[in-house]
């Protein structure tokens, strides 16, 4: 059993992997612009354009390499899965997205004070971090959370 698990390490193959990039579909690129660079403070890493769509790609120096992607429904995709995408980010059922901070409270206000909807301010949560949520203009719950002081 020994030789046999050995000999199994050896033809591993060891790599990496991450994320690169995420998408968060929106109404509008121009007002989602207003609430995840203006009032979250993420930087414009590219913005680009293909007939009348436009992705626009936004990141943070705390986490180099990683790409959010705003785009509309259609942008990329058939009529019929646009539409499908629309109805799901009409009714606000798509993926929420997570955001960490190391300062949750003041960047809530700063949030806040952008005319954001909050859905739920600071709170400590009793499986560990403080969190707050908010909805996007085009209604996705976003979160940020901080972790527990140590």
């Amino acid at each position: 059993m020994e030789k046999r698990a050995t000999r199994l390490r050896r033809n591993f193959v060891v790599m990496t992997i991450a994320l690169q990039y995420t998408n968060i579909t929106v109404n509008d690129v121009d007002e989602a612009l207003g609430f995840y660079r203006d009032a979250l403070g993420l930087e414009v890493q590219n913005d680009v354009a293909s007939g009348e769509y436009r992705w626009v790609t936004l990141g943070s120096d705390a986490q180099p390499g990683l790409g959010i992607v705003l785009s509309v429904p259609h942008a990329g995709r058939s009529q019929a899965d646009g539409d499908a995408m629309q109805e799901l980010l009409t009714k606000g059922v798509l993926p929420l997205v997570v955001f960490r901070s190391d300062d949750v409270d003041t960047l809530f206000e700063t949030v806040r004070a952008s005319g954001a909807e909050v859905l739920q301010e600071p709170m400590d949560q009793g499986w560990g971090p403080r969190d707050c949520a908010f909805r996007d203009p085009s209604g996705n719950t976003v979160r940020v959370a901080q972790a527990p002081a140590a």
